[in-house]
């Protein structure tokens, strides 16, 4: 028996007055994705527990089989895992994004969407402006792609790792447009400390000649969803099963190399509009000839919600469903099968960020008939019969339920 779980991040909406009232995933030509609804069962699931904040973490965490409070610590960690970043008990991990500062605002979030080869210059200029100002600069940036990078913070205890672990920051795209003083996240001396780095790293880079050049310059960072390295249990000791995961983005990277998964570097994912689909397609193909489990992840839709740009979202759903559900079911047709389908979180075109509300789910058993389910969307789900439970447990229903 394969398994495949398709997560086209964040394509689950709201109406949309300019779509006469439907979402993106109603909109969207999706023959494919439709095709498994019908034949296969639907409903709605929920990655992210109360008291959680809705971010791609904690919901894929859940997705891969993973209860986040028994295993999250924070979003940070997980992208370093992707990267092979050893750190010890006392290191507190912060995701950075490069981003536009503007009269004290959140300009923009990813500055631009500014290339990995620019930001690569820009984090080495970091590291070299902050040690040879402060010999005792417990700090160390790391790039990532695009807007998305680390910075490790090496506390002097364990105690003081655990203090900072648990400061509560707040996401960039959360606060698109306000002021940064009002998203400030602590007073006391760690989080003092933090802060400071980032209205520090101006200095550096408001004057990079990369940023004098950039029409949207990456003048400043923010640091969030830090926290201490986790330990997942191995996926293949849990389900007794090889899994693979391919994803352009390091976060979903991460959870795969801590859960003991195998990462399938594809060329051309980089996690945004212009991803590589017919690509992530091809090798996911290649993945479930030596692999029980694929998760395959895309990021699009989620980075067309944040831009609140409605075409780009339909498009990238049509996409996912031309380029990488429809070729990779068609080469299990001659499988034993099962596919799931679901996004992480929502992240409606009129919000602009993430949501915890449920997300639709569609489950295709290629040995079982399905319950008639009309379409994979907010809508068509409703006649399913799926029983909604916690996300993390769909990976043990998907092998023993369905």
């Amino acid at each position: 028996m394969k398994y495949v779980i398709f997560i086209p991040d964040g394509s689950s909406d709201l109406p949309i007055d300019k779509l006469d009232g439907k979402t993106p995933l109603q909109v969207a030509k999706t023959p494919n994705i439709d095709k498994l609804a019908k034949n296969g069962f639907g409903g709605f699931t929920n990655n992210v527990p109360e008291g959680y904040t809705p971010g791609s973490d904690v919901a894929n965490m859940s997705i891969f089989g993973y209860n986040p409070a028994e295993f999250y610590t924070g979003r940070g960690p997980l992208e370093a895992g992707s990267v092979g970043i050893d750190t010890t008990p006392c290191d507190v991990i912060f995701r950075c994004n490069t981003i536009y500062e503007k009269d004290g605002r959140m300009e923009d979030f990813n500055a631009g969407h500014i290339s990995t080869k620019e930001a690569d210059v820009l984090i080495n200029g970091l590291n070299k402006y902050f040690n040879d100002k402060y010999s005792d600069f417990k700090g160390k940036f790391y790039t990532g792609v695009s807007y998305r990078h680390l910075f490790v913070y090496s506390c002097d205890s364990v105690e003081d790792a655990e203090i900072l672990a648990n400061i509560k920051t707040i996401p960039p795209h959360d606060i698109s447009g306000e002021k940064l003083i009002d998203n400030l996240f602590g007073e006391c001396e760690l989080a003092q400390e933090i802060q400071s780095i980032m209205f520090e790293s101006k200095e550096f880079l408001e004057n990079h000649e990369i940023n004098q050049k950039r029409e949207i310059p990456a003048n400043m960072v923010w640091l969030w969803g830090q926290g201490v390295t986790p330990k997942l249990t191995n996926f293949k000791e849990n389900y007794g099963l090889d899994a693979a995961v391919i994803t352009g983005v390091d976060l979903l990277k991460g959870i795969g190399v801590f859960a003991g998964m195998d990462i399938i570097e594809v060329p051309g994912a980089t996690g945004y509009f212009d991803t590589d689909y017919k690509e992530k397609g091809e090798y996911g193909i290649e993945a479930l000839k030596t692999h029980d489990v694929l998760f395959i992840h895309i990021e699009a839709p989620d980075e067309a919600g944040h831009a609140q740009n409605i075409e780009e979202k339909i498009k990238a759903i049509e996409r996912i469903d031309e380029f990488i559900v429809g070729p990779i079911i068609d080469s299990l047709a001659d499988n034993d099968f099962k596919a799931a389908i679901l996004p992480d979180h929502p992240t409606p075109i009129d919000i602009g960020t993430h949501t915890r509300d449920d997300v639709p789910l569609v489950v295709y058993s290629s040995d079982k008939s399905g319950d008639e389910c009309e379409s994979f969307d907010e809508e068509g789900v409703k006649t399913g019969s799926i029983v909604k439970k916690e996300g993390y447990k769909l990976m043990d229903r998907l092998i023993n339920e369905f």
